[in-house]
């Protein structure tokens, strides 16, 4: 197991004890028989039920995210470094390295909007230049893509 999947898998095991802790907590809440207390509880309810959304969602993402990465590999399309460009000892690149090959993944995209690949790589920039949230959608796109290319 790498340690991203590691690390991912740490992380939901500690969500879901602190979840399930919540959960109890809100159901003792709304068991008291107390109007406030019961408001309270169901708002813990809630945040759990949302957490678990958003953490499913994530973890979903992520495993697509490796198909796709897997399949780019079997495709030759990887490792996605543009050719010149090196990393420090720590694997991250320079910001104006990063920069650059941001700019050159955004002018893929914008050539080629329907491949997932071109996605893919504008996601995996995206993480470079240290903008996950942009990251994760950019990711998203590429997702939906591939899953509508492999539907046809």
């Amino acid at each position: 197991m790498s340690a991203g999947r590691l690390g991912a898998a740490f992380t939901v095991a500690v969500l879901v004890m602190v979840s399930s802790a919540m959960a109890v907590t809100g159901v003792s809440l709304v068991a008291s028989g107390d109007p406030v207390l019961a408001g309270v509880g169901v708002g813990v309810l809630l945040l759990v039920f949302v957490g678990g959304v958003l953490v499913i969602g994530e973890v979903r993402l992520g495993a697509a995210s490796q198909r796709l990465a897997e399949r780019l590999a079997a495709e030759g399309g990887l490792p996605y470094d543009l050719p010149g460009v090196t990393r420090r000892a720590s694997g991250r690149l320079d910001k104006a390295v990063a920069d650059g090959v941001f700019e050159v993944r955004r002018r893929e995209v914008e050539a080629a909007p329907q491949d997932w690949r071109a996605w893919w790589r504008l996601a995996a920039a995206y993480g470079e230049a240290r903008d996950p949230r942009r990251g994760r959608r950019a990711m998203r796109k590429a997702v939906d893509l591939e899953r509508a290319e492999r539907n046809r």
